[in-house]
């Protein structure tokens, strides 16, 4: 599929572009060329080829999940400028409604 000149000044519109002469007859070719291979490749017999979304097999390579002791609330809490109840103190920023 070749574009027209018509074509490549629509597309520069909707995309808000301004495009100068030299640069309207080199997106002429470069998008032409890109259709004319998405042509090609929608002539493909793909049947039986399975969707995929990675060209290579990915694995999950995360760490299995498994619990622990947590840090003693003393230690927790032990730089805390202000604490009560095992709970920082912080200074309210909203006003309450």
């Amino acid at each position: 599929m070749s574009l027209t000149r018509a074509d490549v000044e629509k597309i520069a519109h909707l995309a808000r572009l301004e495009l100068t002469e030299a640069e309207v007859a080199l997106y002429q070719s470069q998008l032409s060329a890109i259709l004319e291979y998405a042509e090609r490749l929608n002539a493909l017999d793909l049947a039986g080829v399975p969707p995929t979304a990675h060209a290579v097999t990915q694995q999950n390579v995360l760490r299995a999940d498994k619990t622990e002791p947590s840090l003693p609330m003393e230690a927790i809490l032990y730089n805390a400028p202000q604490h009560a109840d095992h709970q920082f103190v912080v200074q309210a920023i909203l006003d309450e409604a």
